[in-house]
């Protein structure tokens, strides 16, 4: 026996003396007909800025937070697939990419730029960021994938072919037709639907669809989209392999303890089949990556290797490494037939109590900053054309690259902690100070010279009030006692003509305002209401570091008329004569049982002192009579800590714990505004919710400005206030919600389309987005109500629309970000809660009649009119010695009521990127639905057209290149009254018009004669 155990003994030593010897992995495997195959796609999902900063995420700072290091990322990446041709990687975000890429060398950019062309490093997606999906607007999804797509196409002549969007919370219709089909994608995949949806979806093997999100383009403009069977994470069975990942490895060496290969293919195997079981057609994809991985790749790389070595040598299924653009090509190639989807999928929850539909409305005070900068990019893009683009400076790159970076999903949605908030507001800042000065340049030297013969050092100083919205404007808080006159210019970033009331705020009663022919105006006085002195003086302090010199005592309002593409000049002085109409001021003690109307035009609403809360709504025009109630009233955020659901309300989540209607304070009057340009009913609501309710002469909607906060946390329970607007409308269960600001989508309350909902919250179940606007109708009358920024609301009883305008909770959600959503501002040690000033905006109308204001205004309030301001002497003759009035178009032309200009940008070589939107869906309205033409001759009369591209939407290719590539996937039924829609033609090289169609957005790249006149600006 012992001589036994001595063998034993020797042999063993033997075993362990056996030199090793190298494996060379065979990676070259590809699709193999017949066989499962699965497509090993690599990524990384990195964050542009959640838990850290966009630039901490990049350099891997700030490590106590999170361990994540783009830069390693990439480092790693490329040297990995150096080591190999057979192995591919995907990248998405390109904010990092191109930090990495500027830190390059010239022969390290040759190396990558070869593994691009190659098809080892596929950009997918393509856009700055992975953009949200709910709180952004559809302008800035185009324009933060175009600053990507085209960054792209210069560096390494390739076109993403594949849309990435696999972790915002929910998906749009607009992601899908516009984002999706109409940049040309041939598929895009995302991780997160309801976990309802996901279920059914697993059984009727539908995560993968054919997506038609527009009822306007049906079928041609459709995209294959795929949802991922749990997440954008590898599939269950321990497969992830970043240095310190549990996952066991492949042990493939016989000299060594642990030999595991058939163990680990058997894994693979068994996870492959349990896929395969819940996928159409013979391929599956596996997301080999998460968050920030391939800090080291080779970990990664070096068991992928051996997975699809040993994998294929077992044969029982095949294995590959893939990108998101071969598995489209092997799922197309199968022809296989497949099972249709509409819509969007909204609202998502994960489980149920988990309704991702706070972050509709969370950090409201930084979604309406990014809505304002979006709508100051439009214009400032305008004037930086009007000049001519100077890649020195001041231009508006600093704040596109800005603007971009907010859109991300972890950005404009309010779900990032709150450094990395005050990072994002920063960026947007530190943007808007140099298109600022771009905007006053410009407009100095428009009003300075008669022709564009040049423009270097304009005389003229202007200012602008990024805080006019708390009546902060130093420009206008001038002494105008002593022969000082105010010039302020009204810029018009849209393409037709606007006839609106602007007010500033003015510290003296005694003055006239005169337009651009020295004609004295109609103007009105308004008091200040004492809330703004204390907004006022508190923000500026906060954001600007002192205290404001002065305190204006009015707001002076008057109608200014502004021609399209174009400016008006308007003074302000001291009155010679009878000067602005001071508002009559009258108060209402709710034990009055008064009665008051307000309202100067065809539009009028009746309050009551003892109803606080409703109003009779009268249009003289339209014969509307309807009583309207409005209340405030908050949710009370779920305290989960100590149940057995332990789910809170937070930054994402939305679950409130009773609803608490918030009662006026009596005691506080009415005061009520008359003059002869608008009226203005004012209500403290409560200490912490002041409105007015403000009626326009010339319009004939309601406006409300509310101011919201500090909302009182004292009572240690957080708060979700929102405002309810209720009428008699039987709505019958449905209402219609914006997608992305595009086109409505229909919704009916405890339903959803696809599956047979399970109602465990009713109330934040039924939440959607809203970008532009809410409505709902009956069958003769609508009911429309449009927001100035991203919000959550719904339909929560018939007739009734409810927006939620402010969030302050105490407790995380443990969704990842790791904060409270508990917002405050700090002076010294004076800390307060957020307060929110906003506005939102609403009208009643017969059948069929509210299309038209909800398009129209809805883009006012995406432009809202830009305000510059200067002095100058009494005795100086402004008018005759500069330009009062300025078209960009010719004077005879406007855009079509239909039709919207949403870019007009110079590009680097003198080129010209134009968009132009329709802003009807088909039958949206009877006579704006209809196929439209433009001139473009007249959009630039001071320039010869060489010759018109029309471009994708993100234009980075030619429309016809798009089109000739598209795929025609086949389909699972119809889209069921699907319109034939006809778009617009070809451009006429000759003529130069346009068609557009119904919800079309045509693209172009317009090129000039080299001997057009020169703009006013130039590098020399």
């Amino acid at each position: 026996m012992a001589n036994e155990l001595l063998i034993l003994f020797l042999g063993t030593i033997l075993f362990l003396c056996v030199e090793s010897k190298y494996i060379a992995y065979n990676t070259s495997q590809g699709v193999v007909p017949g066989k499962l195959n699965v497509h090993l796609v690599a990524h990384t999902h990195d964050d542009v800025g959640w838990l850290k900063t966009v630039d901490q995420y990049y350099v891997g700072s700030n490590n106590s937070i999170q361990g994540a290091c783009v830069q390693n990322v990439l480092d790693s990446v490329v040297q990995a697939l150096l080591a190999d041709k057979n192995r591919k990687f995907i990248y998405v975000e390109q904010a990092f990419f191109q930090r990495w890429w500027r830190d390059q060398s010239e022969a390290a950019q040759d190396s990558v730029k070869k593994l691009v062309s190659s098809g080892q490093l596929e950009f997918i997606n393509g856009g700055m960021c992975m953009h949200d999906e709910a709180s952004t607007h559809y302008i800035d999804m185009i324009d933060q994938t175009t600053l990507g797509h085209r960054f792209i196409k210069e560096e390494f002549g390739v076109t993403p072919r594949v849309g990435w969007q696999i972790d915002p919370f929910g998906h749009s219709a607009v992601q899908a037709y516009l984002l999706g089909a109409e940049v040309g994608f041939d598929s895009l995949f995302f991780g997160r639907i309801d976990y309802q949806d996901r279920a059914k979806r697993k059984r009727e093997k539908s995560l993968e669809v054919i997506w038609q999100g527009s009822k306007s383009f049906g079928s041609s403009s459709q995209i294959f989209a795929g949802a991922f069977p749990e997440n954008y994470e590898p599939p269950p069975g321990g497969f992830y392999f970043e240095v310190n990942d549990v996952s066991p490895v492949i042990q493939d060496n016989l000299d060594l303890f642990d030999y595991n290969v058939e163990d680990r293919v058997n894994d693979f195997v068994t996870a492959a089949l349990s896929q395969a079981n819940i996928t159409r057609t013979n391929h599956i994809m596996w997301t080999m990556g998460t968050d920030f991985k391939y800090q080291y790749a080779h970990t990664w790389f070096r068991q992928l290797d051996k997975f699809i070595h040993y994998v294929n040598k077992d044969g029982r299924v095949n294995a590959l490494y893939s990108t998101p653009s071969i598995y489209t090509d092997a799922k197309y190639a199968t022809n296989e037939t497949w099972p249709i989807k509409t819509d969007d999928y909204f609202p998502y929850a994960d489980n149920a109590n988990a309704y991702w539909t706070g972050y509709f409305t969370s950090r409201p005070a930084i979604k309406r900053y990014v809505r304002l900068m979006s709508g100051y990019y439009l214009a400032a893009r305008q004037l930086e054309f009007f000049s001519g683009r100077m890649n020195s400076g001041p231009n508006t790159d600093s704040l596109a690259d800005a603007l971009a970076i907010a859109q991300h999903h972890d950005a404009v949605t309010g779900t990032e902690q709150q450094h990395v908030a005050n990072d994002y507001s920063k960026r947007l800042a530190i943007g808007y100070k140099e298109a600022e000065q771009l905007v006053s340049s410009t407009l100095a030297c428009l009003v300075e010279s008669t022709l564009p013969a040049g423009c270097q050092n304009p005389v003229t100083m202007f200012q602008q009030c990024p805080l006019l919205n708390i009546s902060y404007c130093p420009a206008s808080e001038v002494d105008l006692s002593h022969g000082k006159n105010l010039v302020i210019i009204v810029y018009n970033s849209l393409a037709w003509r606007r006839n609106e009331v602007i007010r500033i705020p003015v510290i003296d009663d005694n003055v006239a305002v005169h337009d651009s022919n020295g004609t004295e105006i109609e103007s009105q006085l308004l008091p200040q209401a004492e809330v703004f002195e204390g907004l006022r003086n508190f923000y500026v302090k906060a954001y600007l570091g002192h205290t404001p010199p002065n305190t204006p005592k009015y707001w002076l309002a008057f109608t200014v008329s502004v021609p399209p593409l174009g400016f008006s000049t308007y003074t302000v002085s001291t009155a010679k004569r009878t000067g602005s109409t001071k508002s009559s001021v009258n108060t209402y003690q709710s034990n009055e049982k008064a009665r008051f109307e307000v309202g100067q035009g065809n539009l009028k609403l009746t309050f009551s002192t003892d109803e606080e809360t409703h109003s009779n709504y009268v249009n003289i025009r339209s014969m509307m009579d309807k009583q309207v109630e409005q209340k405030y009233l908050y949710y009370s955020g779920y305290n989960g800590s100590h149940q057995k659901d332990p789910q809170n309300s937070g930054a994402y989540i939305f679950r409130p714990n009773g609803t608490y209607f918030i009662n006026h304070e009596r005691q506080v009057p009415f005061t009520v505004l008359h003059g002869p340009l608008l009226d203005e009913v004012h209500q403290q609501i409560n200490p912490w919710i002041y409105q007015i309710t403000r009626l326009h002469k010339e319009k004939e909607h309601v406006e409300v400005e509310f101011i919201v906060g500090p909302i009182p946390i004292e009572d240690g329970t957080g708060k979700e206030v929102a405002t309810k607007i209720s009428t008699a409308l039987s709505s019958k269960k449905t209402f219609y919600t914006d997608s992305n600001g595009r086109d409505f989508i229909k919704r009916i309350r405890d339903f959803r389309t696809d599956w047979d909902l399970e109602v465990n919250q009713p109330i934040a179940g039924n939440y959607y987005p809203i970008n532009l606007g809410i409505y709902i109708k009956d069958n003769k009358t609508e009911f429309s109500v449009l927001v100035d920024r991203s919000v959550g609301g719904s339909s929560l009883e018939d007739g009734q629309i409810e927006l939620m305008v402010h969030r302050r909770l105490l407790l995380d959600d443990s969704k990842g970000v790791a904060e409270a959503l508990n917002e405050t501002d700090c002076v010294a040690d004076d800390c307060r809660g957020l307060t929110v000033q906003g506005k939102f905006y609403y009208r009643i109308d017969p059948l069929g009649e509210g299309a038209k204001w909800r398009r129209t205004f809805g883009q006012e309030i995406y432009s809202p009119l830009l305000l510059a301001f200067s002095e100058k002497d009494d005795k100086d003759d402004w008018m005759n010695s500069h330009v009062p009035t300025f078209s960009g178009m010719d004077s005879s032309y406007t855009l079509p009521d239909n039709i919207a200009m949403i870019t007009l940008q110079e590009l680097d070589d003198g080129a010209v990127l134009l968009r132009l939107a329709h802003l009807y869906e088909i039958g949206e309205d009877k006579d704006l639905s209809v196929k439209t033409s433009v001139e473009l001759k007249k959009l630039f009369p001071e320039k010869k057209i060489k010759e018109v591209k029309e471009m994708s939407l993100s234009a980075n290719q030619e429309r016809t290149e798009m089109e000739k590539k598209r795929f025609a996937w086949k389909v699972k039924g119809s889209f069921g009254d699907e319109h034939v829609l006809s778009r617009g033609g070809p451009v006429d090289q000759k003529e130069l018009a346009v068609e557009l169609a119904p919800m079309e957005i045509r693209t172009f790249i317009i090129y000039f004669d080299d001997n057009d006149m020169p703009n006013l600006l130039s590098d020399a």
